[in-house]
């Protein structure tokens, strides 16, 4: 199935994606799991209607007054839409509710249909003092959708779904203006019915929406291609409880700091995006995916590095280390057809046949040039085919008895193999410390002439605590990521998870000047509290 013909789901709360997809661990899988002391949990997951949750906390003239501005059929406090609702998509979020802790469900979930019922909704958030989750895919895995709850009289969910529309197409400039609401499957249908693509695929794709990528600055996999989402973005418009800013009259300015670049990344803290203008660009003519075969980590690294400073760039470039390369989570059935050892690489081109050609044709001189040897289309596509496919492992993994995560960051190239090292090693070493060695992969899934970014993928056997476990291990990672110098995160986002991180990061005057925004465009302090910055008195 080609990715702008995947379907738009409902999600389960415990499940991820379309349920037609589920068809639990293959054998070699099984066989890993059972290698790492792997055994079934003694308690099994609380099936999704017998998760308590706690009562609703919202007073009936709160409801009333919502109830006013986006009609009573879309304000729902219902068992199932606030489950659903609770919390992202992050290995701990599940975990919780594998448990039956929803504890910190949502009071409410709205339903706005226009950008003005969303600014109408937080007015009447702000003066009820009510704290507000923006939510359009509901992808986080960083507790994005995780706020502080103290001080506040309840806490409702703004679920952009019905700002699901096209707005507008604009073939000359070769922009589209596309509602936060959006699942990124319907947005390239509708975008392909006008001859154009955004060329964003990351792998939430499924679930993710328009106004989370812009939100979370996502990354697709085929960034070295199209870019990051963020760099797509020419224009948006945001709600705030204090009225509308609307950004993006031309694709670049020298009026002053481009306040587009303070919106995007910030994670529903300043204000709701409800729409956004992004460069789109024509359908491709052809694709043509394949893999290559690297002696070592280092040796692929330099020659994705070539390609990154000096071109020609692939659409799609990545690179898995040996570990990742030999257990090949995403598709155990696939081998590197030329012997033992060794590391993959995916490459992947898109657009004109002929220009297509040309830049596969010089990007391969220079493989070849960097020790590479290829294997033909086989591992490239199989790759495309299983692009989305792994995040329909972790929850049978999680219910055979094991923990699995995932973690990125991003350095400069010079610093990258030392901050493979140090992640790596931090993660083993607190997970063995606790009696549950893991298997720790890692590839790089972004390039720039600069740097890149690494994604690391844990799997052990769950602890008596597992909760605790991934925190002590999540806690060692982010240790020695500082350590190194290198981002906290380059596509997963700030959320709960990161955010002491991102304030040493950035340093105590940066988060000054960052709460000093919210306090004008959110005096009340009700968009996503504790989410990105530090909540009010914390």
């Amino acid at each position: 199935m080609a990715e702008t013909e995947l379907p738009v789901v409902g999600f389960h709360p415990y499940l991820w994606g379309d349920p037609a997809h589920h068809s639990g661990l293959p054998p070699a899988i099984h066989a890993a799991l059972s290698g790492l002391g792997v055994t079934a949990p003694s308690r099994p997951a609380v099936p999704p209607d017998a998760v308590p949750l706690p009562p609703v906390a919202l007073s009936e003239q709160a409801r009333a007054a919502l109830a006013t501005e986006v009609g009573a059929e879309h304000v729902d406090s219902g068992h199932d839409a606030r489950l659903a609702h609770t919390r992202g998509w992050s290995t701990p979020d599940l975990l919780r509710l594998r448990a039956g802790d929803a504890a910190d469900a949502p009071d409410a979930v709205v339903f706005p249909g226009s950008h003005d019922e969303v600014v109408a909704v937080l007015r009447v958030c702000a003066e009820h003092r009510i704290a507000v989750v923006p939510y359009s895919g509901g992808t986080s895995v960083v507790g994005g959708l995780a706020p502080a709850r103290a001080g506040f009289a309840g806490v409702v969910t703004l679920d952009l779904r019905r700002l699901d529309a096209l707005v507008e197409v604009d073939p000359v400039s070769r922009t589209a203006v596309l509602q936060a609401g959006l699942r990124g499957p319907q947005a390239e249908r509708l975008l392909r019915e006008q001859g154009f693509t955004l060329g964003h695929f990351p792998q939430s794709y499924e679930g993710a929406s328009i106004g989370g990528y812009a939100a979370a600055r996502s990354a697709g996999q085929s960034s070295a291609g199209y870019g990051r989402f963020d760099e797509m973005v020419v224009g948006l418009v945001l709600a705030t409880p204090r009225g509308t800013v609307e950004l993006g009259t031309a694709p670049k300015s020298a009026a002053g700091p481009d306040l587009r670049q303070l919106v995007l990344g910030s994670e529903g803290v300043l204000g709701v995006i409800t729409s956004v203008r992004v460069r789109v660009r024509p359908v491709p003519g052809e694709r043509v995916f394949e893999g290559w075969r690297f002696p070592s980590f280092e040796a692929g690294a330099a020659a994705l590095r070539r390609l990154a400073q000096d071109g020609p760039l692939p659409t799609v470039l990545r690179l898995s280390d040996e570990l990742e390369t030999a257990v090949n989570l995403a598709d155990p059935a696939a081998a590197l057809g030329s012997g033992p050892g060794g590391c993959l690489a995916i490459t992947g081109y898109e657009g004109d046949p002929a220009e297509v050609a040309a830049r596969r044709a010089a990007a391969t001189e220079v493989l070849l040039a960097a020790g590479g040897t290829p294997l033909g289309a086989g591992p490239g596509e199989s790759w495309r085919a299983g692009r989305f496919r792994a995040p329909y492992l972790r929850d049978p993994i999680l219910a055979a008895g094991g923990l699995v995560e995932t973690l990125e960051t991003a350095a400069f190239w010079s610093g990258l193999h030392r901050l493979r090292a140090a992640v790596t090693e931090a993660l083993t070493t607190e997970l063995t410390g606790r009696g549950t060695p893991p298997v720790v992969l890692c590839h790089i899934s972004h390039v720039y002439e600069t740097g890149a970014s690494l994604y690391f993928t844990v799997v052990c056997a769950q602890a008596a605590d597992p909760l605790a476990q991934w925190a002590a291990a999540k806690t060692a990672a982010n240790l020695a990521i500082r350590s190194c110098g290198a981002a906290i995160t380059h596509h997963h986002g700030v959320g709960t998870d990161h955010r002491a991180a991102y304030a040493e990061e950035i340093g105590p005057l940066a988060v000054e000047a960052l709460n000093a925004v919210k306090q004008v465009l959110d005096p009340a302090g009700i968009l996503n509290p504790g989410v990105l910055l530090p909540p009010a008195g914390g």
